[in-house]
């Protein structure tokens, strides 16, 4: 994978000029659109004409400004097309529901992020009595045996919440191809480190919310698949985004677009910062977990998967052992050292920290939790690029030291 700069791909999406002639595409925030001959209702009612011959029907529908945000995330992950709903779970679920019929079943990884695991686990069997089999997405072998006739797709993270394992992704769409079934892959931790796509998945979801965005101030996810499937789910009698709704806001559309061509150097920054923090934690002896460092599990499935000029992402672990421990370091690291912040989510430019097991993986139940790898005491960092390396190696080291982690 290394060379390979998806960027590049979306030049001619940046050159999308505004109404005016201005370098900036014009944000079109009309709920409704006009149609010139009144012949032209009735074709995008029945979906003879669309945005791809510049007809545009109902903002719940398809925006212009959306519609370009979209381009911009199939060019970002190599699809034939995408569209941006207003949120990840917005996105996830909207997939799955498209996807699967009621009584039809999923087998998806065992260690997501909590509210996709509530979603499969809890709220499809209730609500349409579509069932999940929950696996080591690392045991391709055991995906392959939890596969039936009512298998209908594969879901996963290509680098797994909070406990950072890397999903096989060539093997697991040879699985997922040998079965006729989809493999949909939730790349929210690794935009441009992995192009899911390009190893084989049927569908991409993120989140936009975190990397992407990268300044915590929006909600936002994005679908990229083929053009056919992303027109099932905008279908009018159908469509799950297009009947349920989770419509993104042409402005939130706006500004998103305007962040894409930075997220290089946004995602350069954070995986330098996070391979120079671990390797001095792991120096330490302390318990760290992150793609770049060699005694990762699937460090030599990343090298041969990622592209290598953006580095391992922006996120490690450190497992302190127990709840007690991790709540005192993170308080002192967010109260007296200015580290960074109790929070949860990830992909902002300063330093954001949780303890998994009480915040985002606490849909799980701890039998789950504890089959996932999800421990009491892990934090998950999602590390920032403020402030220099010293600086605040400095203050994770003094904070360390405080709570009895290392010696003082």
């Amino acid at each position: 994978m290394s060379g390979r700069n998806p960027i590049e791909d979306l030049a001619h999406l940046r050159h999308e000029f505004g109404e005016h002639g201005g370098v900036n595409m014009s944000v079109e925030a009309s709920s409704t659109f006009t149609v010139i001959d009144p012949e032209t209702m009735p074709d995008l009612f029945q979906g003879r004409a669309g945005p791809d011959k510049g007809c545009y029907l109902y903002g719940r529908h398809f925006n212009p400004t959306v519609f370009n945000l979209g381009r911009q995330m199939a060019a970002l992950e190599g699809t034939e097309a995408a569209y941006c709903a207003a949120s990840g779970m917005g996105a996830i679920s909207a997939v799955i529901m498209c996807l699967c019929n009621a009584g039809d079943e999923v087998v998806a990884s065992n260690a997501i992020y909590g509210g996709s695991y509530a979603f499969l686990h809890d709220f499809l069997p209730a609500k349409t009595g579509i069932q999940t089999r929950f696996v080591d997405i690392t045991d391709v072998d055991a995906v392959a045996a939890a596969i039936t006739d009512k298998t209908r797709l594969i879901f996963t993270e290509s680098v797994s919440n909070p406990t950072l394992r890397l999903a096989n992704l060539p093997k697991l769409a040879a699985v997922a191809g040998k079965n006729n079934i989809s493999l949909v892959v939730d790349n929210t931790f690794s935009p441009l480190l992995l192009s899911p796509a390009v190893l084989g998945a049927d569908v991409v979801v993120h989140s936009i919310t975190k990397f992407i965005s990268g300044a915590s101030d929006v909600i936002a996810g994005a679908i990229c698949g083929t053009e056919a499937f992303i027109g099932e789910l905008m279908d009018l009698h159908m469509g799950p985004l297009m009947l349920l709704g989770p419509t993104m806001d042409p402005t939130i559309a706006a500004g998103i677009s305007l962040r894409i061509p930075h997220l290089p150097l946004r995602i350069k920054a954070h995986s330098e910062r996070a391979l120079a923090i671990t390797s001095r934690l792991q120096e330490l002896g302390l318990k760290v977990c992150y793609p770049g460092l060699p005694d990762h599990p699937d460090h030599k499935l990343f090298e041969e998967l990622h592209c290598d000029e953006y580095g391992y992402g922006g996120v490690f672990t450190l497992d302190v052992g127990d709840a007690e421990t991790a709540n005192a370091l993170m308080s002192c690291l967010q109260n007296e050292q200015r580290f960074g912040y109790l929070a949860v989510s990830l992909g902002y430019f300063d330093t954001l920290m949780s303890c998994s097991g009480s915040s985002t993986s606490s849909e799980m139940s701890e039998e789950d939790k504890e089959s996932a790898g999800i421990s009491p005491g892990l934090l998950r960092i999602s590390i920032g690029y403020t402030g220099t390396l010293e600086q605040r190696w400095t203050q994770l080291l003094t904070a360390l030291r405080h709570t009895g982690l290392v010696p003082a």
